[in-house]
């Protein structure tokens, strides 16, 4: 019987043929934490026998979710992390230098690897055809110690895509829309595979966007193959000797196989405060919104600084919001300054971040009033997400928050082109 994609790179990995429902045991290619994650994990590592790291060339420690501190204590972790970093000799990258899963695509992950991270949204990288997934400190401290952990292999999930999006629509709206259908445990650890004539023409940052909230559908990976849209990415990075095709054989077992149109796929939503809690934007036309988010793992690339910037030439934010758009990584944020789609935003009225996570987990940068409404580019909408329980986010793609912005409404993209 032909293998997964995951079961092909978990039984290449762990020298087994593994099919879903086995446990293996699998070194793994690169592990890493964030600034809030990190802390305890290094505590948890120093607190085992083993006192150095199976892979410091491979391990790195990422200061992106409270970049630069707000804080005291925050700054004291990062301070414990930097020390880390130079006594082990692992990759540090300090603040400004971007969202961990965004530096992680651009430089660090190849297809066929196995990537784990102290962040549920280390699932970002299997954009790029790796086996990627979030863990809990202490099994992030043992893969460090170790260079290797235990996997259970994932039933996989067949995602079929075809046809085309219509205009104003893209891979966010798609990701947000399998998800309400699915359930916010609807894949609980499964792997969710991305198929078909759409994800085959699919550009990478699109592919990131829905590989980023796979998570959110309960999903362990969510895994695309790697291909020609794979090959040129990591050109582009100067990193083409990492890449290699990997793809399902084709009589690969799934549990399921859901089958989408692209052309039926409409702007879509989520409401407060469950992301799959999901409408489309022209049905929640009216929606006064306070706040405006563009930016975070899911939607900070480059292209989504295009489209904001093309949407907002000319046009202005409307009275009494607020736009905060942020850069994924200072890579990204330089070459948006250099083509001049940051003074398009900063003419509008938009306000620039640094590059990180900015007001996405609601430490600083953005935290809600009470009763205020944020549209938001980010993957979560949890009640508190942004930093008050008593604010609301919807989220959505870059087009309909950019539309928003300009309205001051839960706006359709379609209505403003």
């Amino acid at each position: 019987m032909g293998k997964t994609i995951s079961e092909k790179i978990l039984s290449e990995k762990s020298g087994a043929d593994a099919k879903a429902g086995d446990i293996v045991i699998a070194p793994v290619d690169l592990v890493f934490v964030q600034d809030t994650t990190g802390p305890l994990t290094i505590r948890q590592f120093k607190a085992g026998k083993k006192q150095t790291l199976a892979l410091p060339g491979r391990t790195a420690l990422f200061i992106d979710h409270a970049s630069p501190s707000p804080n005291r204590q925050l700054s004291n972790d990062h301070a414990f992390m930097r020390q880390f970093a130079a006594d082990s000799g692992c990759l540090l990258f300090d603040a400004g230098c971007g969202v961990c899963h965004q530096i992680v695509a651009e430089q660090l992950v190849n297809p066929g690897d196995i990537v784990v991270g102290a962040d549920s949204h280390t699932v970002t990288a299997g954009a790029v055809g790796a086996f990627a997934t979030g863990m809990g400190s202490s099994d992030i401290a043992v893969a460090m110690s170790l260079g290797k952990t235990w996997f259970r292999v994932p039933e996989s999930f067949k995602i079929e895509v075809s046809g085309k999006f219509q205009a104003g629509v893209s891979a966010k709206d798609l990701i947000l829309d399998i998800i309400g259908s699915i359930g916010a445990d609807g894949a609980t650890y499964k792997a969710l595979e991305f198929s078909g004539p759409a994800i085959d023409e699919m550009p990478m940052y699109q592919r990131l966007t829905i590989a980023n909230m796979a998570i959110e559908a309960g999903a362990k990976v969510g895994i695309f193959p790697s291909d020609r849209v794979t090959g040129d990415y990591l050109r582009g990075q100067g990193r083409e000797a990492g890449y290699r095709e990997i793809t399902a054989d084709a009589g690969a077992a799934y549990e399921r196989t859901i089958k989408i149109d692209a052309g039926s796929i409409k702007p879509m939503v989520a409401k407060p405060h469950a992301v799959d809690n999901v409408a489309p934007a022209s049905s929640l036309k009216g929606i006064k919104v306070n706040q405006v988010f563009i930016g975070t793992c899911t939607n900070g690339r480059l292209e989504d600084l295009i489209e904001a910037a093309a949407m907002l030439k000319g046009e202005k934010v409307a009275a009494g919001v607020r736009l905060l758009v942020c850069p994924a990584s200072r890579t990204i944020f330089s070459r948006a300054i250099e083509a001049g789609y940051i003074s398009t935003i900063i003419e509008a009225g938009g306000i620039v971040l640094p590059p990180g996570c900015a007001a996405c987990l609601g430490l600083h940068q953005g935290i809600l009033a009470d009763g205020e409404a944020c549209i938001s580019t980010a993957n979560r909408n949890f009640k508190g997400r942004m930093g008050n329980p008593e604010g609301f986010i919807y989220l959505a793609s870059t087009a309909t928050a950019t539309a928003s912005a300009i309205t001051g409404r839960i706006t359709d993209p379609g209505e403003v082109s």
